[in-house]
């Protein structure tokens, strides 16, 4: 069975919208099919009611499931609400911080990985990862296993300060042991794909795992930056996982990569000349 999930991150609702955004989505929706959107954080630029509204009706209208988890722009920026209802705009329109999307093709967990009190920095507690172990268990038998976070578990080359999930290898190592195959994230507004193999060394038969950070689709620093803004769409087959990364520039979406990893408990064999 083949299974395709868009990815989107950091959408950023309220600081410089722009109105083809919809259009241009709805357009690459069309044409890619998936069965799920994910929208890992950010959702909102300063967690507002308005802006919480205005977004999950942006995403409601491309018509497909949804699956979100919030970012550390989606709680509220003023005191005391940050720290005693940091979750209420986001649970208002989603329910929960962390959701799940199950069917044959795709398992998906979503984890909460915004700290209140830590503006930047993402992290996540032993029982949010025993939760998530036990959800991605879970899954149909063959169906592409995925966890959603806002904060990154891999930094791109360029950007190297950004730190990633606290605590990263221990939080990949369960998840990966549990069944996970792609981890998803946003938060640095730069596009990065990579097997575990290839960022962290790792001995015995540990499995690998595919990590991807979405590029930003909102662009709330136009003139800082130069951000490139874009997503993601994954397809998996029963033996393959494609990661494709589109850029949205001149009014249309632009293939600029794509990257092929084996799916199962090793990474691609090295053939011998």
């Amino acid at each position: 069975m083949i299974s395709r999930i868009l990815h989107v991150s950091d959408l950023h609702f309220g600081a410089h919208d722009d109105p083809n955004l919809e259009r241009a989505l709805a357009g690459l929706i069309e044409r890619t099919a998936p069965e799920l959107v994910i929208a890992s954080g950010d959702l909102t630029h300063r967690g507002r009611r308005d802006q919480h509204e205005r977004v999950a009706g942006f995403l409601r209208r491309l018509g497909r499931p949804v699956l979100t988890v919030p970012g550390n722009h989606d709680i509220p920026y003023t005191f005391p609400a940050r720290f005693t209802t940091p979750w209420q705009e986001f649970e208002r329109q989603w329910e929960t911080t962390e959701q799940v999307h199950a069917t044959a093709g795709a398992h998906v967990v979503g984890m909460n990985s915004v700290r209140p009190w830590r503006h930047q920095s993402g992290g996540v507690s032993d029982a949010q990862l025993r939760r998530a172990t036990e959800k991605l268990r879970q899954g149909a038998p063959g169906a592409l296993r995925v966890v959603v976070l806002h904060h990154q578990m891999i930094g791109a080359p360029w950007r190297t300060r950004k730190k990633p999930v606290a605590h990263r290898n221990h939080v990949l190592g369960s998840l990966v042991d549990s069944g996970a195959e792609l981890i998803v994230g946003g938060h640095i507004h730069q596009g990065t794909v990579a097997e575990r193999h290839e960022f962290e060394v790792i001995t015995g038969d540990a499995r690998g795992v595919v990590v991807s950070i979405a590029p930003g689709l909102g662009q709330p620093r136009p003139q800082r930056r130069g951000e490139a803004r874009g997503c993601v769409v994954y397809t998996a087959e029963e033996r393959s996982l494609t990661a494709d990364t589109y850029i949205w520039r001149d009014d249309d979406w632009g293939l600029t990569a794509v990257r092929t990893f084996p799916r199962g408990r090793e990474p691609l064999a090295v053939s011998t000349v």
